[in-house]
C-alpha cells in the first residue's frame, strides 16, 4: 500500500520554458504507475492553476476541455471535479524555470505540508541562480568552476566589455543567471558582439554572468536518492555541430547524445562520484542532473538542473533506459511509495 494516493503533476511555468515543461509534465504523468496512484495534471502559469486532465487508478486518462477546467484551490491544494473535492497528497513538480525551479512552488508546498518531488525551496533558490550555485562549489578539490563576472541590471558601464574580456579572454559566454534551456545564452567571439549579447541575456532576467570559455567535451550525469542511497545514472556525452548545446541543438535534433558516454570506466566512476558529492554538498532531493565540461583531465562544473527535462527524448529518461530501468519504476522510487 502506497503512502500517497493522489499525485498532482504540476507543469507549465512563467518562463520561456513553459512549453517544454508541458511536454515533460505530460510524459511524467503518463509514466506514473496507474495501478498505485490517481494522477492529476495541473497547468500553472502566471498564477492561473487549472486541472487539464486526470487518470484514476486502473482507468484511462480524462482530458478536460478548455472552458471546463476547474481551478485549483490554493488554500489547501485541492480541486473539485464533478462535485467531488480532491485533496492532493503529493506534488510532482515539472515546471522548468520560475516558479517551479527557483523555490517559489516548493515554498508554497512546504507551508502547506505537502511533500513533493524536488529539492527544498532553499536549495532550489540557490541552485537556480548559476552565480550563487557556483559560489557554493568554488575551491573544492573534486571539481573546478570557470571564472566569471557577475553583472546586475543597472551596472552596465561603457567599459564593461573591455574589463570582462581582459579578465576572461575570448571567446566567452554571456548568460542569464537564472535561465534554462539555453534561453538568452550567447557565445561571444569578438569584442563588438559583447554589448548585444548582454542585451539578449538581460531579456531573460535581471542578473547575468559573463563566463570564461572552457574547451572540452560536454558531459552530463543524473543522481537521485532511492530511499537507501544516492544512485548515479549512466553518463551522457553531448556532441553538436553548433557553437554550443543551444536551444536548437537540444530540442530540434542538432545534437548527438551518446549514452553511455565513450569515456573510460575510471572517468565514468569519477564523474558519478563527483555528481554524488555535488548533490550532497548542495543538499539536493529528487532527481538532479549535473552538467560538466571535461577539459583534458580537469572536470569543470557547468550547472545543476533540479527539474531536468523529462520528455521521452530527454537526457534523464535516456539514462534510465541505458541503466536497464523501467521509467514507471524509476518514478515510483522518486515519489517514494
Amino acid at each position: 500500500m502506497s503512502k500517497y494516493s493522489t499525485i498532482a503533476v504540476i507543469y507549465g511555468s512563467d518562463s520561456s520554458e513553459w512549453e517544454i515543461s508541458c511536454r515533460s509534465g505530460e510524459f511524467v504523468s503518463s509514466r506514473i504507475d496507474g495501478t498505485k496512484f490517481d494522477v492529476y495534471e495541473i497547468f500553472a502559469r502566471f498564477g492561473q492553476w487549472t486541472l487539464v486532465a486526470y487518470r484514476k487508478r486502473n482507468s484511462v486518462r480524462v482530458i478536460l476541455p478548455e472552458g471546463a477546467r476547474p481551478e485549483i484551490d490554493k488554500t489547501d491544494f485541492s480541486v473539485t471535479v464533478a462535485g467531488e473535492k480532491v485533496k492532493f497528497d503529493y506534488a510532482y513538480i515539472m515546471q522548468h524555470g520560475t516558479p517551479g525551479e527557483n523555490g517559489l512552488m516548493q515554498g508554497y508546498l512546504e507551508m502547506l505540508g505537502v511533500p513533493f518531488s524536488s529539492c527544498s525551496s532553499f536549495v532550489s533558490a540557490i541552485t537556480f541562480d548559476k552565480f550563487t550555485c557556483k559560489n557554493y562549489l568554488r575551491g573544492l578539490d573534486y571539481v573546478k568552476c570557470a571564472d566569471d563576472v557577475f553583472v546586475r541590471k543597472g551596472e552596465v558601464t561603457p567599459d564593461l566589455s573591455r574589463k570582462v574580456i581582459d579578465r576572461l579572454g575570448l571567446p566567452l559566454f554571456v548568460k542569464p543567471t537564472d535561465g534554462g534551456s539555453s534561453f538568452g545564452v550567447v557565445k561571444v567571439k569578438k569584442e563588438e558582439e559583447f554589448d548585444d549579447a548582454v542585451k539578449v541575456a538581460f531579456s531573460e532576467g535581471k542578473m547575468i554572468i559573463a563566463e570564461q570559455f572552457i574547451p572540452g567535451r560536454e558531459l552530463t550525469d543524473a543522481i537521485y536518492f532511492n530511499g537507501k542511497e544516492l544512485v548515479a545514472l549512466p553518463v551522457i556525452e553531448i556532441v553538436t555541430d553548433h557553437e554550443f548545446f543551444d536551444y536548437d541543438a537540444k530540442y530540434n535534433g542538432f545534437s548527438e547524445e551518446i549514452c553511455p558516454a565513450p569515456i573510460s570506466d575510471s572517468m565514468t566512476a569519477r564523474i558519478q562520484e563527483v555528481s554524488r558529492k555535488i548533490y550532497a554538498r548542495l543538499g539536493c532531493s529528487g532527481v538532479v542532473r549535473v552538467d560538466y565540461i571535461l577539459s583534458g583531465d580537469d572536470l569543470y562544473f557547468l550547472e545543476v538542473n533540479t527539474i531536468p527535462g523529462m520528455t521521452s527524448a530527454s537526457l534523464v529518461p535516456k539514462m534510465v533506459r541505458t541503466a536497464g530501468m523501467d521509467m514507471t519504476d524509476f518514478l515510483t522510487e522518486i515519489i517514494g511509495e
